[in-house]
């Protein structure tokens, strides 16, 4: 019986991680990509080398993960390095797959406003739920999840961060328009990322909510430190 369980709770989780990442890939490429908006991150970068030099996105996100993959090993464990392994391989073929396979054509590009509201809903929720089952959907996430336990700076925000540095390479050959159209798509997926992430469970007063495997350092009260300092 409790084999059974296990069972059962490793192809919930899997199911998880499956979902989350097939849901990236539908947003990346029939909202982001569709309509010409990039995106940030390592995802940002494979889709830069996509449109100035004909890479294929789903190698070229392989080829950034690799390393962080390697230092991820070390400081998260195996664990967590499964569960990402997973999340970036099954990412990188439903992309392959959606991209060579798919008949769906997403035009919305006489409203990019409702695309980069789809594209932020749908990146951050996606994302934030692969990061409260212990995984990540890539390199970046990695990347991000070890900033923001380092400085105290919430998740999404450093989210955030990292896709703007990608966004401002992404100006050499994205028009203004479509550019600060996917920032507002970065910012939308940042604040969701958070809540997803956060959602019913307890904030702390300077830590961020982190996902399983990543433990918060803890923080006294203000109370407690008052109190402290009185003595």
């Amino acid at each position: 019986m409790r084999k059974r369980e296990q069972l059962i709770s490793t192809l919930q989780h899997i199911a998880v991680l499956l979902f989350g990442t097939f849901l990236l890939a539908f947003t990346y490429y029939h909202i982001n990509f569709q309509n010409h908006l990039t995106e940030g991150g390592f995802v940002g970068l494979a889709l830069l080398g996509k449109y100035v030099l004909g890479l294929p996105p789903a190698l070229s996100i392989l080829v950034l993960d690799i390393p962080v993959m390697v230092i991820a090993l070390f400081l998260k464990g195996r664990k967590f390095l499964v569960n990402t392994l997973i999340a970036t391989m099954a990412f990188s073929i439903f992309y392959a797959l959606i991209e060579r396979y798919s008949v769906i054509v997403i035009d919305l590009q006489h409203n990019l406003f409702i695309a980069a509201l789809l594209s932020g809903l749908l990146t951050g929720f996606a994302t934030g739920i692969v990061l409260r089952v212990g995984g990540a959907s890539g390199g970046d996430d990695i990347l991000s999840l070890l900033i923001s336990r380092w400085t105290g700076i919430k998740l999404g925000t450093v989210f955030f961060l990292f896709d703007g540095i990608v966004l401002l390479l992404s100006l050499f050959y994205m028009p203004l328009r479509e550019t600060l159209y996917t920032i507002l798509a970065v910012s939308i997926a940042g604040q969701m990322i958070t809540l997803t992430v956060s959602y019913g469970t307890k904030k702390t007063a300077t830590n961020p909510v982190l996902p399983k495997g990543i433990s918060p350092q803890p923080v006294k009260s203000k109370t407690v430190q008052v109190m402290q300092s009185a003595h």
